[in-house]
């Protein structure tokens, strides 16, 4: 494969050219990976001989993102605020915008909270590692999610703070706050998706039916007293906000994202 600047080079032209959105940052994270080296020496020392073994190592792995495998389930790990998860295709990859519920935990310091949808255990386990004193439940309704989740936990050494429930709302216990990432894509915009998600990505912890609510419909009506923060899709916030007004909560604000986009909104009761 020769430099480490032909073969990122080369990778990266080849992503380019099946409409790969990151493709140099893309080859430059698969070639970290399979040499063992951060991506500042691959910067540093462009012109360093790959070895035998992580050439064919980067080889596969690069097959695998032209068949548009997301990067995180190659590598088999996604950063997510101060921590690094295990990922594979039982669940979700973190987005960085699911970050936001994070943040609003960290500005309202609960005592109590509940994770709704975990997945991967992202939210969770990040707010049980920058919220000592919080007590943290996390539930799901998928179980192969949960065995992800719980080996998350127990790697980052987070296994006594959180605990990991089977099923949905409503759970035994009063929570100060409620976080959820539910399923909200609509099914009229499945096919407009990149295939890293609509080919890889779990269906079931991304659609919610014609317009994207389902999910949030059953649930919100099944939450606790509390405040409750749901992430949602582009152009949802109205509607979302209308479910939590009917079921009760108050003080109801959307927040944006980096981008604009009113990603998370806000109820009490």
């Amino acid at each position: 494969m020769g430099s480490v600047r032909e073969a990122l080079a080369s990778a990266g032209d080849a992503l380019a050219a099946i409409g790969v959105e990151d493709p140099r940052l893309d080859a430059e994270v698969l070639l970290a990976a399979t040499t063992g080296w951060d991506r500042a020496r691959l910067a540093a020392d462009s012109t360093a001989e790959i070895p035998p073994s992580a050439a064919r190592a980067f080889g596969e792995a690069v097959r695998r993102r032209l068949r548009r495998e997301p990067v995180a389930y190659i590598v088999g790990r996604k950063g997510f605020r101060h921590i690094d998860l295990a990922v594979d295709r039982r669940v979700l990859v973190p987005r960085p915008e699911t970050e936001l519920l994070v943040e609003l935990a960290l500005e309202r310091a609960p005592q109590t909270l509940l994770d709704v949808g975990t997945g991967s255990g992202a939210i969770a386990l990040a707010v049980a590692d920058e919220l000592p004193g919080c007590e943290v439940t996390a539930i799901d309704t998928s179980a192969a999610a949960l065995e992800v989740a719980r080996a998350n936990a127990a790697r980052l050494g987070l296994a006594e703070r959180v605990t990991f429930l089977d099923g949905t709302v409503p759970v035994e216990g009063a929570f100060d706050l409620t976080l959820a990432n539910l399923p909200y894509i609509a099914e009229p915009d499945w096919r407009s998706l990149q295939p890293e998600v609509t080919e890889w990505e779990p269906r079931e912890a991304l659609l919610a039916g014609a317009d994207g609510l389902d999910a949030i419909r059953v649930v919100v009506p099944a939450v606790g007293p509390g405040t409750l923060a749901l992430e949602i899709g582009e152009g949802q916030a109205p509607a979302v906000a209308a479910i939590l007004e009917e079921a009760g909560f108050g003080s109801i604000e959307a927040r944006p994202d980096l981008a604009g986009i009113e990603r998370v909104v806000i109820g009490s009761r």
